[in-house]
């Protein structure tokens, strides 16, 4: 099996908020779900724990800070928050998470520096292989101001989307219009001091357009879909997705019906996998490369095993990709630049500057 990168798991969020021992037998969560659900809405029959993983070679996860705003239907969320305090709060709490998590388990390592890639990825030639976490923030009210931002540097956060959904002080989201906010501008300039990720994946269209204009950094999408085949807002057009291709971006596509099908409800027939290798091929088209695309499945994040496509049971399955991009006509080496190799270029460009 080829070594995964997934570049978006709502990790912390299902462990701090919605009570989920990730370190437990997938069975065992999803026995333990069905007799105590997580709180707040419905989030299906959960995809990822640390075994799961490890079976399925995911060697780096894009492991994610979310927290909900109260906003609209969100506050039916398990939790959300209302203020910058509570907003920091809770992130510190996921940030924490992780870095206790990397402290009690061998097998999990914080991405702090190229050199802690590079031991993970040669780890995995080993008996005992170690996943990497590289912590992404999405939405950025956790930082209750752009000075602070050095303090979440020093703890372990190496990239940051502007806006969830709902949008931010710093920005408007893709459900909630609106540009880059000043304070979202003067973030970006610290960010860019720091050469941190940003990641545009929630952002409102006005907002991607100006952050490609304006910030120097590395630009990605680490999970999003292509607008062609599913129109709505949270989607990217082609002509952003050429852009984000342009500054040699990534974006991750997600395995979540919603967004490969239009019109997709939970309770319908799952898609088959095969739908997921035409999304991957539309930006391989649109941009006429296979270097510019790779998976952020954002496995349990907000959705379960009830949504994805056929074929896959766990996040141990993403490595059946692979055969389907073979079908497909795809050469060993786009293979491994999708499932791996463009995320690995893109990592390792933020972590060598730290």
């Amino acid at each position: 099996m080829p070594l995964i990168i997934d570049a978006h798991l709502d990790m912390a969020y299902n462990a701090v908020v919605l009570h989920r021992d990730l370190l437990r037998p997938l069975s065992e969560l999803r026995a333990h779900d069905t007799l105590t659900p997580p709180p707040g809405l419905p989030c299906g029959s959960a995809l990822v724990s640390l075994p799961e993983l490890w079976r399925g070679q995911v060697a780096v996860a894009g492991a994610s800070i979310f927290i909900s705003p109260a906003f609209r239907d969100w506050e039916r969320e398990a939790q959300v928050y209302h203020t910058p305090a509570e907003a920091h709060a809770q992130g510190v709490a996921q940030l924490d998470y992780y870095r206790r998590l990397a402290d009690e388990q061998e097998r999990v390592r914080l991405l702090l520096t190229e050199a802690d890639l590079d031991a993970v990825w040669a780890s995995w030639e080993t008996p005992h292989p170690q996943l990497g976490l590289f912590i992404v923030m999405e939405g950025a009210d956790p930082i209750r101001e752009p000075g602070e931002l050095t303090w979440w540097i020093e703890r372990g956060l190496r990239g940051v989307g502007l806006a969830w959904s709902a949008g931010t002080r710093y920005a408007g989201g893709c459900a909630a219009p609106g540009g880059l906010s000043d304070e979202g501008r003067r973030l970006l300039a610290r960010m860019a001091d720091a050469h941190l990720l940003l990641d545009v994946s929630h952002l409102w269209e006005e907002a991607v357009y100006e952050a490609l204009d304006s910030y120097p950094g590395p630009l990605v999408a680490t999970h999003a879909n292509p607008r062609a085949l599913v129109d709505t807002p949270r989607q990217l057009s082609d002509d952003l997705i050429r852009r984000i291709a342009e500054r040699a971006g990534v974006m991750g596509v997600v395995p979540f019906n919603a967004m490969l099908q239009a019109g997709w409800r939970v309770g319908d027939p799952r898609l088959p996998l095969s739908r997921l290798i035409e999304v991957i091929d539309h930006i391989c088209q649109t941009t006429g490369q296979a270097d510019c695309v790779g998976i952020g499945s954002d496995f349990d994040g907000g959705f379960g095993l009830e949504a994805v496509p056929e074929g896959l049971t766990s996040i141990a399955d993403l490595g059946k990709i692979a055969a389907l991009l073979y079908e497909r006509g795809y050469s060993e080496a786009d293979v491994a630049a999708i499932l791996h190799g463009n995320w690995l270029r893109i990592f390792r460009h933020v972590l060598r500057a730290m």
